[in-house]
């Protein structure tokens, strides 16, 4: 069973899904759905279109390049039947699905290891636009104080009120 690929966004096309469009010159084009084959008829660049793979690679969000990669590629060559080839081949997918996975967890965590620094320096730059939307410490705690003497008033009231009762036997 051939897994192709879409030619618009990279994703997945399996067999009986998705639509195929042969040009004059016999080149194929799949795509895995509706949305693909109107962005393609469009004359859109996969590359410009934020939701593609190939955005998401050309902007540095994914890795490009790798040797697990190499992995994925087509062999149009029909190989006999043998059971341990089977085993092993299914071994070595698994093994190279771990380490891609290891990697892209580096890379992204590579790839976000500034951005908090940079999401911080954001931030401080809106508050100091907008500082007067923001109270003071010195509000803050006189409101502390406040609940605090009210809460304090409360309980008073509370123990206050019940010594005026006598118990009788």
């Amino acid at each position: 069973m051939r897994i192709h690929t879409c030619y618009f966004c990279s994703s997945p096309v399996y067999p009986g899904h998705g639509m195929a469009f042969v040009r004059n010159d016999s080149k194929v084009f799949r795509f895995c759905r509706s949305k693909c084959h109107r962005n393609f008829n469009r004359k859109r660049n996969p590359r410009k279109v934020k939701w593609t793979k190939a955005f998401r690679k050309a902007a540095g969000k994914e890795m490009a390049l790798d040797t697990t990669f190499d992995f994925e590629k087509i062999r149009n060559r029909a190989v006999k039947y043998d059971r341990d080839l089977v085993g092993a081949t299914l071994h070595a997918m698994a093994r190279v699905q771990q380490i891609k996975e290891k990697r892209e967890a580096a890379f992204y965590k590579n790839r976000m290891k500034d951005s908090k620094a940079k999401q911080k320096a954001r931030d401080v730059a809106e508050i100091e636009q907008n500082i007067s939307l923001i109270k003071p410490e010195i509000v803050f705690a006189k409101e502390r104080a406040q609940l605090n003497a009210a809460d304090n008033e409360r309980v008073t009231n509370a123990v206050g009120g019940d010594e005026g009762m006598e118990m009788e036997d």
